[in-house]
């Protein structure tokens, strides 16, 4: 049972080290606003919205006063798009989008997930006309973020959307050029994606989830360094054995508390209690970094020989913690290594440590994928087809959520810098082995059947 005073003590502790609540998300269901005329639809969809989340801020606002813990952001997911507004037609497609930015605005709320398709097997008329009108809507929406799953273990990967994704975010760079493509930020492509992530810019709310949910993530990789480095100090003979359980022994802390101020929330708002998802999120500050607990446990860097051993012994060391604390565990529940949002990762690509191909190794073994990288501008759409193919099939295959947030910066060349801001942070232009070259594979399309391991019934 969670003891509100051990978790209260807990996180007056922690706080120094950077434990935040880095999101609670309200998971609303838009299939009751269905409708085939474009001004209804987007009418029902803001009024529910509006109606729903009116006062998640100042719920939020009180459980910082409370507790003392920052709500780091507030946020939105909703059904996904491309399947509630199916019978509407790219165009129609960006003015829900800007409906949906009005709402978060009028809300106060920092970004809406679930501008999303979800087209792992194929394509509807929504699908299509939502993925076509991703360019334009990530560009003149501030808080809309979007989401395209392409592939899944139990049907394969679908090679013709991801032909069309790698014109899509090459065209959304584009057209926020100035702001070094800062559209493709708000956009990622997925395999396997989990129905419940409170994450952006993955969040939507998957078909088969309550009306309206609370959900939260937990971020603490500032807390899992101090206890790495806390238990080396004051430990002869400490080995990873022992790594790991200190590792357990934080995450299971962490998502007591997050379960704990996610549950008040909800029944603050009169609304279910969803799940935890305690992921290392970092931010792009010290001590805040996942790629300083590599260096707390011993390697000189992230991206060095080891990492990506350590890195499947901490994404497990969470997930177990996380399981072992609470029975409501969700999300993407690990250890995210985005290059512009962790300014150690960041320096690892800047300095060589860590370049793309080591960077796709990692994420066999991590929560999420190739995320927040930054690639030349002149990287063909094949291209960005064929990396993000690459990462779909580590997903696949091994029966795991991967994504691709890539971002071709508009006249970047590898080694420049970009800057996005907040918490999507800065940092380098990645290197792309023949980025400029035709790729033939991706033209052929079609799937990519699904694997042996899908045959699980």
């Amino acid at each position: 049972m969670i003891n509100p005073k051990d978790i209260i003590s807990t996180l007056q502790m922690v706080r120094e080290e950077n434990l935040d609540l880095r999101t609670v998300t309200v998971g609303i269901s838009l299939a009751d606003c269905v409708s085939d005329d474009i001004n209804t639809f987007k009418r029902k969809i803001y009024d529910k919205i509006t109606r729903i989340a009116g006062n998640l801020v100042s719920t939020c606002n009180r459980i910082e006063r409370r507790y003392g813990i920052e709500v780091a952001n507030k946020r939105i997911s909703i059904s996904p798009i491309g399947v509630v507004a199916a019978p509407f037609n790219s165009d129609q497609m960006v003015e829900i989008a800007l409906t949906l930015d009005k709402a978060a605005a009028e809300l106060g709320i920092d970004f809406i997930g679930g501008f999303t398709a979800l087209v792992e097997k194929g394509m509807t008329h929504g699908d299509r006309a939502l993925i076509n009108a991703i360019p334009q809507a990530l560009t003149e929406s501030q808080r809309v973020c979007s989401s395209v799953n392409v592939a899944s273990t139990r049907a394969g990967i679908n090679m013709d959307a991801i032909k069309d994704m790698g014109v899509i975010i090459k065209q959304a760079a584009e057209m926020t050029a100035k702001d070094d493509g800062l559209a493709a930020a708000k956009l990622v492509v997925f395999a396997n994606i989990p129905q419940d992530v409170p994450f952006m810019a993955g969040a939507y709310l998957g078909v088969g989830e309550a009306d309206a949910v609370v959900s939260v993530g937990v971020s603490g990789p500032g807390v899992v360094k101090a206890a790495l480095e806390r238990a080396l100090e004051e430990e002869d003979g400490m080995d990873l054995s022992r790594a790991a359980d200190v590792i357990k022994q934080t995450a299971a802390r962490l998502t007591r508390a997050g379960e704990l101020v996610g549950r008040e929330v909800a029944q603050l708002l009169g609304l279910p209690f969803g799940i935890v998802d305690l992921s290392l999120a970092p931010t792009p500050n010290k001590n805040d970094s996942v790629g300083e607990i590599f260096e707390a446990i011993g390697l000189p860097a992230i991206g060095a020989p080891g990492s990506t051993a350590f890195l499947s012994m901490l994404n497990d060391a969470v997930k177990k913690g996380g399981a072992f604390a609470s029975s409501h565990v969700g999300g993407l529940s690990g250890a995210f290594i985005p290059v512009c949002e962790d300014l150690t990762i960041a320096d690892s690509a800047v300095n060589g440590t860590l370049s793309l191909e080591k960077l796709e190794a990692m994420t066999a073994v991590c929560s999420v994928g190739l995320d927040m990288v930054a690639i030349p501008g002149d990287t063909s759409a094949e291209m960005i087809s064929a990396i993000i193919a690459d990462e779909m099939a580590i997903g696949v295959i091994n029966k795991k959520t991967t994504a691709a947030r890539l971002i071709p910066a508009p006249g970047k060349k590898a080694g420049d810098h970009v800057v996005y801001g907040g918490l999507l942070g800065e940092g380098p232009v990645m290197a792309v082995n023949m980025g400029s070259h035709e790729n033939r594979f991706v033209r052929l399309g079609g799937r990519i059947p699904s694997p042996i391991q899908s045959l699980v019934n």
